[in-house]
């Protein structure tokens, strides 16, 4: 019997990250998305996937850990046109199905405060 070998030294990173207007990420209308690959090295449709695996890699698997506090300085309208983030995939060897859904883009744009991952 064939024994199973690791084909890398690296746990398995493919991710796919998409913003969609709706809340409900399965039926929500995907307005853009990108594909993240952190291992052995940075690389996919993401355009700064050095960046993002950063961003990723410092919340040790935990996906709430890229939501920030709004900044105080920004005021968004409070109307209520949602936007839910999704990303998808494998993460350093783990499934990987993470949602969250805002208000609007503006409450997504605070919240997300430029992190690499969603800036796509």
């Amino acid at each position: 019997m064939a024994e199973a070998k690791p084909t890398s030294l690296y746990a398995p990173s493919a991710m796919v990250f998409a913003v969609a207007k709706g809340d409900d990420a399965a039926t929500a209308t995907v307005v853009r998305a990108s594909t993240l690959s952190c291992m052995p090295t940075a690389q996919g449709t993401h355009p700064d996937p050095k960046a993002a695996c950063a961003a990723l890699n410092s919340t040790d698997g935990a996906f709430d850990r890229l939501l920030a506090a709004p900044r105080p300085d920004r005021a968004c309208p409070m109307h209520y046109d949602p936007v839910t983030v999704t990303a998808d995939g494998i993460w350093q060897g783990s499934r990987v199905s993470w949602k969250h859904t805002f208000g609007n883009a503006c409450a997504m744009n605070a919240t997300l405060n430029g992190n690499a991952v969603f800036a796509f």
